[in-house]
């Protein structure tokens, strides 16, 4: 993928996010599009090598629109300074969790799992961590999965927000939810309030077709952990 010539694209359109703009470009927008869904098509043609369950999803599946939706934000600059990828077996709005790809100048990054559960579905997902918590525990405090996802067993310092290099869980609750119980050992984890892991990568990441083979370590480092919840979630879509 030519990583390069879509950041350059990407940081015209942060400075220069208008209409006249973009319209007296759009030929490098197609251009730049058309190498990132090339590059999205490498990524599930390698997930689906060790994860077959998104094997019918196709590119224009997995992408998202590049025009912002402005109608309920302050913010009205009508285009995206990021590309972004969702490879979901059950599509892009579904509660499972899948494989995000996403490019945006010095924000780019890898994640997996899920952003965003209701309640009764978190709860089961924290009733099943305590049923079943030796599958967890090596689901989520594995090697591999630590040195992409830093995950921390110091509750203060857990990394919360997208602009951290890697974490675990980007909101969590303040103390034990209702219900569980408050002096159980590994509590940091019924706190999280979604399972999304991710891993901040260089710019220049995407550059070439190397990228393929980290990618798919990072996605495997996370995929037990999803997998988890994954077989939860699915008794509710």
């Amino acid at each position: 993928m030519d990583a390069k010539r879509i950041i350059s694209f990407l940081q015209e359109v942060m400075a220069n996010n208008n209409r006249e703009w973009f319209a007296a470009h759009k030929s490098e927008y197609e251009a730049v599009r058309a190498e990132w869904e090339r590059g999205v098509g490498q990524a599930l043609e390698r997930i689906v090598t060790f994860d077959a369950s998104v094997g019918n999803q196709r590119v224009k599946d997995c992408t998202y629109r590049f025009y912002r939706d402005t109608r309920f934000s302050a913010d009205k600059s009508p285009y995206k300074n990021h590309l972004g990828a969702y490879i979901n077996a059950k599509g892009k709005k579904a509660l499972r969790g899948g494989y995000y790809l996403h490019m945006e100048p010095d924000h780019c990054l890898l994640a997996v799992g899920n952003y965003w559960l209701p309640t009764n579905i978190l709860t089961a997902c924290r009733n099943e961590i305590m049923a079943n918590e030796e599958q967890w525990l090596n689901a989520v405090e594995s090697k591999a999965f630590k040195k992409y996802f830093d995950t921390k067993k110091d509750t203060t310092d857990w990394n919360e927000s997208w602009d951290a290099p890697q974490g675990f869980g980007l909101t969590k609750l303040k103390t034990c939810p209702a219900g569980f119980p408050r002096d159980y050992e590994h509590v940091r984890y019924l706190r999280l309030k979604d399972y999304c892991a991710w891993h901040a990568v260089a710019n220049d990441f995407f550059e070439g077709d190397g990228w393929i083979d980290e990618m798919e370590r990072v996605f495997r480092a996370a995929k037990p952990m999803m997998d988890f919840m994954n077989n939860v979630i699915d008794d509710y879509e």
